[in-house]
């Protein structure tokens, strides 16, 4: 049985001092709350104070992205092992933001994926279609290139412990979400690709979470699809009671 993972996605918002009250509000609010992992990614700015906030409490932090070299001349990047010293758990890669709007690739997705890891951090790999892609029929061969190319010298063992994140790119930030149908379907093909190309074990345990305009009142019926793990929320997350309210309603198996 896999634990849900509820995953926050603050983008660009919120300050420091924003990111701690937040922080602050959402503990109160789930500290009755049990069988569920919680994970808020704010700004870099926000990560250190937002461990600091976390302490004792159930909620992971997240990064929203990372750079895969260990260092050097990278004018603004931030590399893994910075982010791991913060004290976060979690880096989100690939996020269909990154590929649409700075030009990220299954090749650089691959990279930060590995470089993740090599620093203790659990990544969580984002795919998913266009809406031209999905119009063309093509959603699972999308699925398929983003899985082999971005998780590429990925061992069974180290997918265990990844989480991926189907986010079809049409429905994030537009109030349009896939049917639990829709998000039913494709989590399935992820599952059964993750079987055949690393076996059995792995795919048992890697999370796969659904992303895109996840609200409080969808978040049950999706969770509800077999093979749907949880979620990355965006917009819903920013405010803590509407986040608590999508934690609340993925506790039901």
């Amino acid at each position: 049985m896999r634990t849900p993972l509820i995953a926050g996605n603050f983008k660009m918002f919120k300050t420091v001092a924003e990111t701690v009250s937040y922080v602050r509000d959402l503990r109160a609010l789930v500290r009755d709350v049990t069988n569920v992992d919680i994970a808020i990614a704010p700004p870099f700015t926000s990560l250190a104070a937002a461990v600091e906030a976390a302490k004792g409490s159930a909620i992971e932090i997240a990064a929203q992205n990372l750079h895969w070299e260990r260092e050097g001349a990278f004018t603004g990047e931030t590399s893994a092992g910075m982010i791991r010293e913060t004290g976060a758990r979690y880096a989100i890669v690939g996020h269909s933001e990154r590929r649409t709007l700075f030009g990220e690739t299954n090749d650089s997705v691959n990279k930060k994926t590995h470089a993740a890891m090599t620093a203790g951090l659990v990544p969580i790999v984002c795919i998913g279609e266009t809406l031209e892609q999905r119009d063309r029929n093509e959603t699972m061969a999308v699925l398929d290139r983003q899985i082999k190319e971005g998780l590429d010298r990925i061992t069974g063992e180290q997918l265990s412990g990844m989480v991926i994140a189907y986010e079809p790119v049409w429905a994030i930030g537009t109030g349009r979400n896939a049917t639990p149908a829709q998000a039913g379907e494709a989590h399935f093909h992820i599952r059964q690709r993750l079987k055949q190309w690393f076996g059995l074990d792995a795919s048992d345990h890697c999370r796969l979470l659904y992303g895109g305009s996840v609200k409080p009142d969808n978040i049950a019926k999706l969770i509800a699809e077999p093979d749907v793990d949880g979620a990355l929320v965006g917009g819903a997350s920013l405010d803590p009671k509407s986040f608590f309210a999508i934690i609340s309603g993925s506790v039901i198996r």
